[in-house]
């Protein structure tokens, strides 16, 4: 009988699996699918919720066959012991008899056994009553997750539970509002998890055998983006909601004053501007593009101000303060090196950076368009090309400083901050770094009478791979100077002075002169804009 009736539940579930009615457009889905923007909750069935058990008091929990009931009693009589409820729905008490528990709240456990034990001792016997252990039950898990099935757990396990041990939902497909249980073919539940998400808010439910969890096709979406703290694709539970409805999911900063409506109709995509005031009157619908943002006059800025100093490290000024204004305020220590302040901005970082990947790409070009006469010319080729991928790879990492070189001839008061601008006020040093191509890299104390080539041959001197055209001297300021080994006619003007460093490049093995030229030039800009000496092959 009970093998009958578990064909026919995996039959209706079957049945119910092939019977969801989807409601996206098969246009929405790949837009929903291939979107590189978050969905809202994905990142929560990462396996955290299926690895647990919920042994947790339930008052409303209905006592089912095979609950475990632990039971003390003591004073005119002792026992104490675990009792499982019996196919009857029954435990057996010593002394007492049968005590029928079958779909008892568990708030009424201890005050029903009391009852039934003081027909027997009327006083000087005391009892505790806990339900100790559920019975497992199996809940259908079907929908949009990653792994339909039947799963296992108590009937105390929240939702969220079975749906991780299901694999989570579908990203672009499953909804996280529009999850449905369902009983005997019945719905009994609406759960929708942003209420989990935003609130924390889950409400207990108590399955039972054979419960089916649904997770229905997502059916409305808006992505959101701009001056937001959550900028996700977002669900919507009707076909069209107001701006104003949906503001608590995504939370706009408090300087966001605008936003932008981008809507598609008729394969044409129209975008139209709002004031964040008119937010109540604004509709949504499915695949909207909404997005807010700041039209303010920015009068203020924000400036960093690090290293040696005594003051605070972060300083609100007027748009259009200059360096001189930050630097005749600052309070120095005895330690601070006014003359080498360095100063550092995203703006010139950026265009580092965009330089760099500029001729990285150029670099990659050339070594997979390289022309080969002969087979093996061609598994050098192919070799090289390997080693220009990984040189690649590693380069793109390399974040350059964006620094702005200050020396002494500049005019300060015409040196315009921008937001984000880092000043460092660089501490006395009396160091002399040494990094790159030489035998033993290292930071040696300065001394006064030795040259970059001192320096190098305390160092142990050149290493293999050294490029000697290629030996920088970056000064404390920024100030970048190339250096070339020319014996007893070394350039006079390259004196190494305390906080200075010495770069020594590396070369390029490579019989393709073109790329020799490009990883050689890549290597000096990032040299030169982030200090760092990056080995080519």
């Amino acid at each position: 009988m009970n093998q009958f009736k578990n064909i026919l539940m995996i039959i209706l579930f079957t049945v119910q699996l092939f019977s969801i009615e989807t409601n996206l457009k098969e246009s929405d889905i790949p837009r929903l699918q291939n979107s590189p923007k978050a969905y809202f909750g994905e990142d929560i069935f990462q396996g955290n919720f299926k690895e647990n058990q919920q042994f947790r008091y339930n008052p409303n929990y209905l006592i089912n066959v095979g609950d475990v009931i632990s039971l003390k009693m003591w004073g005119a009589y002792e026992f104490s012991s675990d009792l499982t409820v019996d196919k009857q729905g029954n435990i057996f008490v010593p002394k007492v008899g049968e005590v029928y528990l079958l779909g008892l709240s568990n708030h009424k456990l201890k005050s029903t056994l009391q009852s039934a034990i003081k027909r027997v001792y009327n006083s000087n016997v005391y009892i505790y009553a806990d339900l100790k252990q559920y019975q497992p039950i199996s809940v259908f898990v079907s929908g949009s997750v990653r792994k339909i099935g039947l799963y296992n757990g108590l009937s105390t396990d929240s939702i969220l539970q079975f749906i991780d041990k299901a694999g989570g939902i579908l990203r672009g497909q499953g909804s996280y509002r529009d999850i449905v249980i369902q009983r005997d073919n019945q719905l009994i539940k609406n759960i929708d998890l942003y209420q989990f998400l935003l609130n924390g808010k889950i409400e207990m439910f108590q399955f039972k055998n054979g419960d089916v969890i649904v997770v229905n096709p997502v059916r409305n979406f808006i992505e959101v983006g701009g001056d937001v703290n959550r900028p996700y694709i977002f669900e919507l539970l009707s076909d069209v909601s107001t701006v104003q409805e949906v503001m608590r999911f995504i939370m706009p900063k408090p300087t966001a004053n605008k936003l932008m409506l981008t809507t598609w109709e008729n394969s044409q995509e129209t975008t139209n501007e709002y004031s964040l005031n008119e937010a109540s009157t604004v509709t949504l619908s499915r695949g909207n593009k909404l997005s807010f943002f700041s039209d303010y006059y920015v009068n203020n800025l924000e400036i960093k101000v690090e290293g040696e100093h005594r003051g605070s490290k972060k300083i609100m000024v007027k748009k259009g303060t200059t360096l001189y204004d930050i630097l005749k305020n600052v309070k120095y220590t005895p330690l601070s090196n006014i003359k080498n302040v360095r100063i550092y901005r995203k703006s010139v970082a950026k265009t580092q950076k965009e330089l760099i990947e500029r001729m990285l790409k150029d670099l990659e070009a050339r070594a997979f368009t390289s022309d080969s006469s002969t087979v093996e010319e061609a598994n050098i080729r192919n070799k090289e090309s390997e080693m220009v991928i990984k040189f690649v790879q590693r380069a793109r990492k390399i974040e350059p400083l964006g620094q702005v070189v200050v020396n002494n001839e500049d005019n300060l008061d015409e040196i315009y901050l921008e937001e984000g601008d880092r000043i460092v006020i660089p501490k006395h040093s009396n160091i002399v770094v040494i990094q790159g191509e030489v035998n033993i890299p290292n930071a040696l104390a300065y001394r006064a009478r030795y040259s970059i080539e001192d320096y190098i041959r305390v160092c142990g001197g050149y290493g293999d791979r050294a490029n000697k055209d290629k030996v920088l001297l970056l000064k404390a300021n920024g100030e970048v100077f190339q250096h070339t080994d020319v014996g007893f006619f070394e350039t006079p003007s390259l004196k190494v002075e305390a906080g200075d460093s010495i770069l020594v490049l590396g070369k390029t093995d490579s019989k393709n002169i073109l790329i020799t030229s490009s990883v050689t030039q890549i290597l000096y800009q990032i040299a030169v804009g982030a200090a760092v000496v990056l080995r080519a092959f």
